[in-house]
């Protein structure tokens, strides 16, 4: 078998576990994301590094709709120089210094319906459990998306003696394995064929339909984002009007 043969049946394989698995916390956190978006609130998601990704994920995305708030920190997500200016140590050392979470918090006004989904595969460096904590002490619902066996295998790195998985209302297991890389090939000492991207993108789909489908079946319609790549439909134009105004109109209490 070669690599790219192998990879893909080891993501298929991780991408059945996940649905055997994780039924019972998606049906959890999309209890959870219905009723904040029923009630007018919002449900931020906030990751480091690459899981920032799965925040792009869910919002701004075709299909996506108002309610989810993707609370970007470019300090800790923009790296793709990797040396220098805009490079990987900055965001690698800000992931581990106590009280910068709290300092992104305080730029926000959180409203009594407003949830969290913190996505994070270790789930142990102090920016991400602090977030959590963070979130809980203002009384938000969290749900994480993690690797239970990379958090499972790993010492705490916040102070506390915590990780994400321990503060998390709900957590939504990736299924990825310690270091994410699932290939091993001859020669190389680290094995590459990260995963991470692939389960964590399921999941963040799964939970957008299920909501989608409760939020209809409560009576009320989500606004969504169509796809703008219908060059001249009148309608999709329309539909996007609508949902800048609803996104817009959905951020009246963050400010204030």
């Amino acid at each position: 078998m070669s690599a790219a043969e192998e990879y893909y049946a080891q993501t298929m394989e991780l991408l059945q576990r996940l649905r055997d698995t994780q039924m019972d916390a998606i049906d959890r956190a999309a209890a959870i994301c219905t009723e904040s978006i029923a009630n007018g609130g919002l449900v931020f998601l906030f990751g480091a590094g690459h899981s920032r990704m799965m925040c792009e994920e869910m919002t701004p995305r075709q299909g996506c709709f108002v309610g989810f708030f993707a609370l970007v920190e470019l300090a800790v997500s923009t790296h793709a120089s990797i040396v220098g200016t805009n490079g990987l140590r900055g965001p690698l050392f800000l992931e581990k210094y106590e009280g910068y979470a709290e300092e992104i918090l305080q730029g926000f006004e959180f409203g009594p319906h407003d949830a969290f989904i913190l996505i994070s595969t270790s789930g142990i460096r102090p920016l991400i459990v602090e977030m959590a904590m963070g979130a809980k002490a203002r009384g938000l619902p969290v749900i994480a998306m993690l690797s239970k066996p990379h958090g499972d295998q790993s010492p705490p790195a916040h102070s506390s003696g915590q990780k994400l998985m321990d503060v998390a209302d709900v957590v939504l297991d990736n299924q990825c394995p310690p270091g994410d890389c699932v290939i091993e090939l001859e020669g190389l000492e680290w094995r590459t064929g990260p995963v991470s991207t692939v389960t964590g993108a399921m999941m963040m789909n799964m939970l957008r339909c299920e909501v989608a489908e409760r939020l209809l079946a409560r009576g009320i319609k989500p606004e969504l984002l169509p796809s703008h790549q219908f060059v001249g439909n009148v309608s999709a134009e329309e539909q996007l009007e609508r949902f800048y105004e609803g996104y817009r109109k959905s951020l009246k209490h963050l400010y204030e």
